[in-house]
């Protein structure tokens, strides 16, 4: 075992680790712990373990054949079949993208204080995407890096939101380690079904399979292969380790401070804070639904104004990234 070699190999992985963490997944967490407390961190455990294997597969697919899984599916399909999936999984790239962009325009949107409205978070987001993956001319280290950057704000905003929270350990480990719901109903059922779909994304098969091709591999020796193969897995394992680590920060701090609470109790510490947007939450005792936006409003009554601005630092690093990955593996799919 080289870490050199691995170095070498590092990158793809944090790309692919990127759709793990979109403002899809982070509206996910932060719904399940506010429905659901720490009961569903073990769905999110089996499915980042089923994403790993997926994306196994996926690199090794590139690393093996030197084709991406359009290229083979291309190959390999008829017309009719090839032409369907083509339109099923530009459909999946377009539905996740969508949240991408949005969930950057509410981030930019907290961040001005209201001042920049949705629509133009979002033109701002389209612009910078472009002029992003124009770092992949000056060689995809650099775009790889940057990556990183984003991936590393991430853990530390959420990280932020944690620490300041302290969420309770104990449950914390009950909740990824024992596969159980207690007292729960469909809406725990369906934030769970909506766990597994934020986590696993068909179109990051696609980008892993073809992001693999960017590291030089002698195809004709098996030893190269096996152990490109071997270095790319232990690669995806820290990335999603990683990106695991963050969704739990955010499940478990809206798990902690917001689980059964009712508008009532959120609208009453807003009034408190003189948060300008106490409106947000009506004077009734009906449980309280978050999403990004309250998400950060809440934080930011209970926790001081500090906490609004790094959860939407965090959020926007998010959105960026994942916008970016997006488009990237729209690329080879349309290809």
């Amino acid at each position: 075992f080289s870490f050199r070699k691995l170095w070498a190999f590092t990158g793809p992985g944090f790309l692919m680790s990127i759709a793990y963490l979109d403002p899809g997944n982070i509206e996910s967490d932060l719904q399940s712990g506010a429905v659901a407390g720490f009961k569903l961190l073990w769905v999110l455990l089996l499915a980042t373990v089923i994403g790993l294997l997926l994306q196994r597969l996926a690199a090794r697919l590139g690393v093996v054949t030197g084709l991406h899984l359009a290229e083979v599916c291309h190959r390999q399909y008829q017309k009719f079949p090839r032409i369907i999936l083509w339109l099923m999984v530009e459909l999946a790239i377009i539905g996740s993208d969508m949240q991408e962009v949005i969930g950057s325009a509410i981030a930019i949107n907290l961040l001005s204080v209201g001042k920049i409205p949705l629509w133009g978070g979002v033109l701002i987001t389209i612009a910078d995407t472009f002029v992003f993956l124009f770092l992949d001319k000056y060689g995809l280290r650099k775009l790889e890096a940057f990556f990183g950057l984003l991936i590393t704000i991430m853990a530390l905003t959420f990280g932020y939101e944690y620490i300041t929270v302290k969420p309770n350990q104990e449950k914390l480990l009950q909740g990824l380690f024992i596969p159980y719901c207690r007292d729960c109903g469909t809406p725990q059922l369906e934030q769970a079904v909506g766990i597994v779909g934020a986590v696993i994304m068909p179109h990051n098969m696609y980008l892993h399979s073809a992001l693999v091709k960017s590291r030089q591999v002698n195809r004709a020796d098996k030893r190269e292969v096996r152990e490109a193969n071997k270095y790319f897995f232990i690669e995806s394992c820290i990335a999603l380790f990683v990106s695991f680590i963050i969704n739990i920060f955010v499940v478990t701090v809206f798990a902690e401070a917001f689980f059964n609470k009712t508008n009532a109790d959120v609208n009453q510490v807003c009034a408190n804070s003189s948060s300008p947007h106490s409106s947000l939450f009506p004077n009734n005792n009906q449980t309280l639904e978050v999403d990004i936006y309250k998400g950060g409003v809440v934080l930011g009554c209970y926790f001081g104004p500090a906490a609004l601005y790094i959860w939407a630092i965090g959020i926007l690093a998010a959105g960026q990234s994942s916008t970016m990955t997006g488009t990237y593996s729209g690329q080879f799919v349309m290809e």
